[in-house]
């Protein structure tokens, strides 16, 4: 089967309100295709991460300590993926690349979060990508691509729809450190998947059916990074 990882953003797992509706609908996708793919995924910590880090930092916690924070917020996301999933992905998610290698060996979808402080799970979805030799790799977030500029704060912002990997890099390379950022991709990442030649499309999370031709490797509407 094909590899396929996908980056689901935890902005996009846990939002204000539970939407159980959403998992379901997702997981339903997912295993539906699972017989032609392997799926690998990888999810994000969110706005939950980001409080736990929030809080850590204003009493004094070092940013490794941080991320180890954030590090266990998206496995619990990871377990809530899983929860839908079923019997169609593995139990617990691998704390390692290793281990989600082999843990497709026996499922064909592998759910896991992050891995080690200092390394975003954008960065972590990459890296998987190289090691399970991924041709493409999914963004799932909670915007509709790439802009110019965050179109949460600038109104004239524009939505990019293709670009190269050099210009995504530098793009993000403005983009913050330090724990919990939020940026549309990770700058770690978005080396590594230059280096390899991974395509990388950047959508948005809720709109299932647009996420699903993006997984496909179909036409779709946000940002191709090739």
């Amino acid at each position: 089967m094909e590899p396929v990882v996908l980056s689901l953003g935890g902005s996009i797992l846990a939002r204000d309100e539970v939407d159980t509706a959403y998992l379901r609908k997702l997981a339903k996708i997912l295993i539906g295709m699972s017989s032609k793919y392997k799926f690998y995924i990888v999810t994000g910590g969110g706005k939950i991460a980001r409080y736990y880090i929030r809080a850590g930092r204003e009493l004094g916690a070092d940013e490794s300590f941080l991320d180890e924070m954030g590090i266990e917020v998206t496995r619990l996301n990871a377990r809530m993926l899983i929860t839908a999933l079923g019997d169609h992905a593995n139990h617990a998610p691998p704390k390692n690349y290793d281990e989600a290698v082999h843990a497709g060996r026996a499922h064909s979808i592998v759910v896991m979060g992050g891995v080690s402080p200092g390394i975003t799970t954008d960065a972590v979805s990459a890296l998987l990508a190289e090691r399970v030799k991924a041709k493409r790799l999914v963004n799932a977030t909670s915007v509709d691509g790439a802009y110019t500029a965050d179109p949460k704060k600038d109104p004239g912002a524009t939505r990019i729809p293709k670009m190269t990997h050099k210009e995504l890099l530098e793009l993000v390379s403005r983009s913050p450190s330090g724990a919990g950022p939020s940026n549309v991709f990770d700058p770690v990442g978005a080396r590594v998947l230059e280096r390899s030649r991974i395509s990388l499309a950047i959508v948005d999370g809720l709109d299932l059916p647009n996420l699903r031709s993006a997984l496909e490797g179909k036409e779709f509407k946000g940002t191709l990074v090739s």
